[in-house]
């Protein structure tokens, strides 16, 4: 007999300060988290859901969302300024990068590709989508984290590859055995950061980055920039020395090529 989500949740083995609330089918797990964190729940809670109807990434992007993958969001409130929180999308790609490496047999082809996602052999794992909402003295007063992990399986796009944990070569599992172990990494991520601040997670991350010191194309909503991937700053921004000798750029948010994109 196959158990609900609601009854798979409770049988989950999370870290302390984490708990599920579960949906066979929502519209997007980041709608119901922010309904919930706007109500008081907790930092902590983790919405997952077995489908999602109307899943979204970057800048509105639709994300595919049939059964057989892992899409959560988790809620926190790290109460801190917009700026230092939006850090928090590199914590969840360490998270995602290292239970990737977790649990597949060739840990050394998982890669981070600025600003948010999670590669395998080139090709994109995941997902991460962050919100928030202000309160009046500057700061989050809470921060969804939306993240969707391939795990059996994977939608064609156009600009590069997808795929699957289970087609790069994981073990049988259930997105139920995944959430528990992105759970773990995602707990030890968030804790170093609110101990320590943004610099191990830059140096994990770049341990990790694809592209960096080589030749990329970053696509603004106006323009695309060639250049070389030199650095990423103290607030994650990327540092680009352009292709035509100009002054470095920091860019703060673009979509990242490491060859010409295909027309579409």
């Amino acid at each position: 007999m196959t158990l609900s989500l609601e009854a798979e949740a409770a049988r989950l083995r999370l870290p302390p300060g984490f708990q599920v609330k579960a949906f066979d089918s929502v519209g997007s797990t980041n709608d119901e988290a922010k309904a919930l964190s706007r109500s008081g729940a907790p930092e902590g809670t983790i919405v997952w859901a077995r489908r999602q109807n109307n899943g979204r990434g970057r800048r509105g992007r639709a994300w595919t969302s049939p059964e057989g993958n892992l899409y959560s969001t988790t809620i926190l409130r790290p109460g801190l300024p917009p700026a230092e929180a939006a850090q928090i999308s590199f914590v969840a790609a360490l998270a995602i990068a290292e239970t990737a490496e977790s649990v597949l047999p060739d840990p050394g082809g998982v890669r981070c590709k600025w600003p948010n996602d999670v590669l395998v052999r080139d090709r994109k794992l995941s997902g991460i989508l962050l919100e928030s909402e202000p309160t009046p003295d500057g700061n989050v007063a809470w921060v969804v984290l939306g993240v969707g992990i391939n795990l059996r399986h994977f939608p064609p796009t156009a600009d590069y590859g997808a795929t699957s944990l289970i087609a790069e070569g994981a073990p049988p599992m259930g997105p139920g055995a995944l959430l528990e172990v992105y759970a773990e990494h995602l707990a030890s991520w968030y804790g170093r950061w609110r101990a320590h601040g943004f610099a191990p997670v830059r140096d994990a991350w770049l341990s990790r980055a694809k592209g960096l010191g080589g030749p990329i194309l970053v696509r603004l909503a106006d323009r695309t920039i060639p250049g070389t991937f030199a650095d990423l700053d103290s607030d994650g921004v990327l540092l680009l020395d352009p292709t035509d000798g100009g002054p470095r750029q920091r860019i703060a948010a673009g979509d990242v090529f490491f060859a010409p994109p295909s027309a579409s």
